[in-house]
């Protein structure tokens, strides 16, 4: 099911597409490969898509792409490539602090698939502070179910 819709997509990239329709198309592209476990013919994708955002001068396109360019990382087991994408995506977004506790759940993730524990708790700590902040009960229950986790590995080792 997930090819077919990939297939699909990639038919869609042969068409006049506008620039907003070929950012949507690779970045839908590279999530769904990075899903289906391919995470170099995503990070190919996504790639494309920080280029165009990049080039238009689109800071908050430039750091969703590079949330979903470290995630890509992280499967392909490229944690600290990912990690600097993360940071990147956080200091592009000090105007866009609406992605901010985004960035630091996965960042956290990705430390804590490092054994890095005291850094991912806390750039948990600070992404469930500022999704407090937001009010987002589904936000704060992943985040605090993320530092949660750390606690037991940290009372495990």
């Amino acid at each position: 099911m997930m090819k077919n819709i990939i297939m699909e997509g990639e038919k869609l990239l042969t068409q006049n597409n506008n620039d907003n329709d070929l950012y949507f198309l690779y970045g839908t592209l590279g999530n769904l490969y990075r899903i289906i476990e391919q995470p170099q013919k995503a990070l190919a994708f996504l790639n494309s898509c920080l280029d165009f955002a990049q080039k238009n001068g689109n800071i908050q396109k430039e750091v969703i792409t590079l949330i979903r360019i470290g995630e890509a990382l992280k499967y392909d087991n490229q944690h600290l490539m990912a990690i600097r994408a993360f940071n990147e995506a956080i200091h592009k977004c000090k105007d866009l602090e609406i992605y901010e506790d985004f960035i630091l759940q996965h960042k956290g993730k990705c430390l804590m698939e490092l054994g890095k524990l005291e850094e991912a708790e806390r750039c948990l700590l600070k992404s469930l502070k500022l999704r407090k902040i937001k009010n987002d009960s589904s936000l704060i229950d992943s985040t605090q179910k993320a530092i949660d986790y750390v606690y037991r590995l940290k009372n495990i080792l």
